[in-house]
């Protein structure tokens, strides 16, 4: 067999949401930090998140995570992770699944009851607590990056949806977040697709309208994503929401064709974004757990630990915990031969503007 390139990778997922672990065939690329690489790989290395994340190899709902090593001290290893339209700095779930496959693979050499790690993400260190019973993961917590809210109540004037009032936070990822009930959106799965159309017409406009730029890290820009909010209709949750990954530009002589990708999870820096809010608001103080359901009715569970500042704002270092699951272990090669080395995408599942 001829192949021009092997990756080995592990699939997961947490609470529903999938993140593939992409832990061979790439041995390091160029930069100091989590940061830089992950700048690198936008710039010059594009081509693997296409390869990885496209059709025949992936899917629209996939994200991806690449297994690195970290130069910094503390640090077991490092990982950058890739979507469909970007390399957000921090993604919880992502998180999660990437401390599940480096634990139960011996990666990271398993402790019980408790294994603790460091992980370096572009965002920050990420500090990991993995619960380990048998030599499974039961359950993760790590300490996010400082999340911290930018606008409270901003007016976004959106084609087709009028004007209307969100905030935006960061909580390893810059969100505009807005009342689904004020929107007259339900909050359920089958809702997916109208769901998706409105977020992402709040996130083009919110760009436009009210672009923001993290004040420590310049290349992180947003708001790159959309959460709505609504009642929990799980028992133990405190609310519901609803995040939506991008797949593209919003072309707004063509508003009825917005749409992206429900995260499938509860989302770990939504999570830590909403509990910025609240916190900004005075309705979440310290040490105070909040239970975050996603759009499947699975949860994860946060907590704010102390308040710090980043730049000009007031922040929170949260917590987040949740779980994941060890799907299959693949090798993905490409064949010099494919006509698709880097996958492709189609309109019926991926919309017509794509990164």
């Amino acid at each position: 067999m001829r192949l021009s390139r092997v990756l080995t990778a592990v699939d997961a997922h947490a609470a529903g949401e999938p993140g593939r672990v992409v832990t061979g065939g790439v041995l390091d690329v160029p930069g100091r930090s989590m940061l830089e690489k992950r700048d690198w790989l936008a710039r010059h290395g594009d081509a693997l998140r296409r390869l990885l994340l496209r059709e025949p190899r992936g899917y629209p709902a996939m994200c991806c995570n690449l297994i690195l090593p970290s130069a910094h001290p503390d640090a077991h290893a490092g990982f950058v992770i890739m979507e469909q339209t970007e390399y957000p700095a921090m993604s919880g779930s992502t998180a999660i699944c990437v401390a599940t496959v480096l634990v139960e693979t011996g990666m990271v050499p398993a402790r019980e009851p408790v294994t603790e790690l460091v992980l370096e993400a572009p965002a920050g260190l990420i500090r990991v607590r993995c619960d380990v019973a048998g030599g499974k993961v039961t359950g993760v917590t790590f300490e996010n990056v400082p999340a911290f809210a930018v606008h409270l109540d901003a007016v976004l004037e959106v084609p087709t949806l009028g004007t209307v009032r969100a905030d935006m936070a960061y909580g390893g990822m810059f969100y505009v977040l807005a009342d689904a009930a004020r929107l007259g959106v339900d909050l359920v799965a089958e809702n997916g697709r109208e769901i998706a159309r409105v977020s992402e017409l709040l996130r083009q406009a919110a760009v436009e309208q009210h672009p923001v730029r993290h004040p420590e890290q310049p290349t992180v820009t947003g708001p790159s994503i959309s959460l709505l909010s609504g009642a929990p209709t799980v028992a133990s949750a405190h609310r519901k929401n609803a995040v939506t990954v991008s797949t593209g530009r919003v072309d707004w002589n063509r508003p009825e064709a917005a749409g992206g990708v429900l995260d499938r999870s509860p989302c770990g820096t939504g999570t830590c974004a909403q509990m910025a809010v609240l916190h900004a608001r005075g309705a979440l103080p310290l040490g105070r757990d909040f239970v975050h359901e996603g759009i499947l009715g699975t949860t994860f569970t946060g907590r704010l630990l102390r308040e710090t500042t980043v730049g000009p704002y007031r922040a929170v270092v949260p917590t987040i915990t949740g779980r994941a699951w060890i799907t299959g272990m693949s090798q993905y090669v490409v064949d010099p031969d494919d006509p698709f080395p880097e996958g492709f995408t189609v309109g019926d599942l991926w919309g017509t503007t794509r990164g």
